[in-house]
């Protein structure tokens, strides 16, 4: 079960890969992967990884809210 964390690392990083190149689908995968670590810290009972993945869920939503309004307003003019 080990390498599972550092599968989901890798699904995490490709997420904010993604985002950095302004794909809406980086923050798609930013909240599967934190779907994935809840998942893994109920399995592993490492409940300190359900934190995290809120804090990070909390943020790539925030993140993507405020890429969004900015893309609408520049597609306003």
């Amino acid at each position: 079960m080990a390498y599972w964390s550092y599968i989901l690392t890798a699904v995490g990083v490709f997420g904010l890969w993604l985002a950095g190149r302004k794909s809406k689908f980086g923050w798609a995968v930013g909240l599967g992967a934190q779907v994935l670590w809840l998942s893994y810290a109920v399995t592993t009972e490492q409940w300190g990884f359900i934190l995290s993945a809120v804090a990070y869920g909390w943020v790539y939503s925030k993140n993507f809210l405020a890429w969004r309004r900015a893309e609408l307003e520049v597609a306003r003019g």
